[in-house]
């Protein structure tokens, strides 16, 4: 039987599982359905039509048992949906205070961390990491197994292949980095130092026509790394898929 916490209110003709737990105050407007393995946090706001938790959109996947986790208020608009993992026992985990704007879609085992924005049907592959604070434009279309770093934007309509650095802003199709999301680095509060740092990790990254290889050496040997540079540092020395290159390379 589902569990639901107190005050959770429920809309007209929502379905809600027999294994999902609903936290606290959370509300499901009408035509939701909510199934599986699901558990949804405390003070959400889940909009009429969205559908969270239904099977996987895999052909590998067997009926596996798989979970979705969606933290703390969060805000899940019209038509969305949500699906669990594709491997025994994986999991789709949301954390707390994002915006799912309408019909936005977020794939098995994907990872979305805090504070993050993803506009009308931004669509997430099944693996994708979207990183705290992160803003995803609308019609953008990520593919599976990217990351996409902290505090950083993607215009709207843009084809993500690879993966999108932290602290950058970037747009295209594909996707290509045009700079550094300034104003989002200062209504963080990132001091001064840090931004100047990053805009010169940047410009030898993304600007020099180093390889990355040889632009992360530059790096190590022209600037001793404050935290944001040192993360920015370690994502791209991490990338898998790869890092999105710069708008100015035309290659």
């Amino acid at each position: 039987m589902a569990k639901l916490g107190e005050g959770v209110a429920v809309g007209h003709q929502a379905i809600i599982g027999d294994n999902v737990v609903i936290g606290a105050g959370t509300k499901i407007g009408a035509f939701c359905v909510i199934e599986g393995n699901t558990t949804i946090g405390k003070n959400c706001e889940i909009f009429t039509g969205a559908v969270l938790g239904s099977r996987p959109q895999d052909l590998k996947y067997k009926g596996e048992k798989s979970y979705l986790e969606v933290g703390d208020s969060n805000i899940i608009r019209e038509y969305c949906t949500f699906n669990p993992g594709t491997g025994e026992g994986s999991k789709t985990i949301v954390g707390n205070g994002n915006l799912f704007m309408a019909y936005s879609h977020v794939a098995h085992d994907c990872r979305v961390g805090n504070n993050c924005v993803i506009a009308n049907s931004g669509t997430l592959a099944g693996h994708v990491t979207i990183e705290d604070k992160a803003v995803i434009g609308g019609l953008v279309a990520i593919h599976q197994f990217v990351r996409v770093g902290k505090l950083s934007i993607i215009g709207g309509c843009s084809k993500v292949v690879q993966d999108i650095p932290p602290f950058s802003t970037c747009d295209g199709h594909p996707a290509r980095i045009f700079g550094l999301n300034l104003i989002g680095l200062r209504r963080t509060n990132i001091p001064k130092d840090s931004i100047h740092q990053l805009n010169h990790a940047y410009k030898i990254l993304f600007s020099s026509g180093f390889t990355v290889k040889h632009a992360l050496e530059q790096l190590e040997k022209e600037i001793t790394a404050l935290e944001e540079t040192a993360y920015l540092i370690n994502f791209v020395r991490g990338s898998e898929r790869g890092v999105t290159r710069s708008c100015r390379d035309k290659k």
